[in-house]
């Protein structure tokens, strides 16, 4: 059962929904494989933003994710020119 989850919303254009499905499907499998305590992610696409849902085994691991290498200096860097602001980051643990 997932013990935390880590919600980033993304405001996008509608016309890069398509870049952003492919970035997704780019680092999902390394993100899975890689990130501790990383069970699942789930990208939902929404008009004018986007939200990855990422299920962690904890708080501490889905923290610990914002500050690895993968998330700063590849999956953000992939995203950096589609963001049309500030990604919205929430960490909810599940009790």
């Amino acid at each position: 059962m997932a013990k935390a989850y880590l919600q980033i919303t993304l405001k996008i254009n509608n016309s890069d929904k398509g870049a952003v499905s492919g970035i997704y499907d780019k680092f999902r499998d390394s993100f899975l494989d890689q990130v501790k305590g990383a069970t699942s992610i789930e990208l939902l696409i929404g008009n004018g933003y986007i939200q990855l849902l990422h299920v962690f085994d904890t708080a501490e691991d889905a923290q610990a994710f914002l500050s690895t290498e993968l998330y700063n200096n590849e999956i953000l860097l992939a995203l950096k020119s589609l963001m049309v602001d500030t990604p919205m980051i929430s960490v909810y643990s599940v009790l």
